[in-house]
């Protein structure tokens, strides 16, 4: 059952569920950005530039978030040769690797007036831009090998080789002195951000969530349709 599935079954359920989701983020973010740029007060110390957070800090979760998917799928496709974790994880990898990209660029226009720089080899900045090239290497391994089993094969080791930098990423701030802040948000802690931050902050999130959904739904109905055009009915 994991391992065969109608394509033709799967269109017509994401199709829907494009407009859907579509709608729904169109909603969550006109409030998460009403909140960010609005009603949340600006920093006593890094006044208006903090909003760059609403933006940055949820880019940062969901590229970590993603890739972490994405690797744990990685032994699944290895382990039990699962072609739809394979499907999934191709579909996923876009999605994730633009939120990692706006991250690092929120986090750089950032820096300049926090650190008075635009970019520092910061122990927390610097396995973020090793984690874009984990993404960009597993998007390129699916475009330039021609043999389907050998992209498949590639992208999961890379994948899974991958994540071994995301606890890096995670507690590079514990582990070493480094300019980037602690984290401010913590579920097993106390959080150090205030409600009038905390709350526009999850918001947006959300907005960020729904929208990496629907690239994941794009992509991934693109990829069924190739299928479908291959006269494939299951994977």
């Amino acid at each position: 059952m994991l391992n065969y599935f109608n394509p033709n079954n799967i269109l017509k359920i994401i199709n829907k569920l494009q407009k859907f989701v579509f709608t729904l983020f169109i909603i969550v973010l006109i409030i998460g950005l009403l909140e960010a740029l609005v009603l949340s007060p600006e920093d006593y110390k890094q006044s208006d530039s903090v909003r760059i957070m609403y933006v940055h800090v949820p880019s940062a979760w969901i590229s970590l978030g993603i890739f972490s998917v994405i690797s744990i799928l990685s032994f699944g496709i290895l382990i039990f040769k699962n072609k739809n974790f394979s499907l999934i994880t191709k579909s996923l990898a876009p999605s994730g690797f633009v939120f990692n990209i706006i991250a690092l660029v929120t986090g750089s226009i950032w820096g300049k007036p926090t650190w008075g720089t635009w970019w520092a080899w910061d122990a927390r900045i610097t396995s973020m831009l090793l984690l874009s090239l984990f993404y960009l290497m597993f998007i390129i391994t699916w475009r330039i090998t021609e043999n389907n089993d050998k992209a498949i094969k590639i992208s999961s080791y890379i994948a899974i080789l991958g994540l071994i930098n995301v606890p890096i990423i995670k507690f590079s701030v514990d582990w070493w002195n480094t300019l980037h802040q602690p984290s401010s948000v913590n579920i097993l802690s106390d959080t150090t951000v205030h409600s009038s931050m905390l709350i526009p902050l999850g918001i947006m999130t959300a907005a960020f969530v729904l929208f990496s959904l629907l690239i994941f739904l794009m992509k991934y109905n693109t990829e069924l349709i190739k299928i479908k055009n291959k006269g494939l009915d299951r994977l």
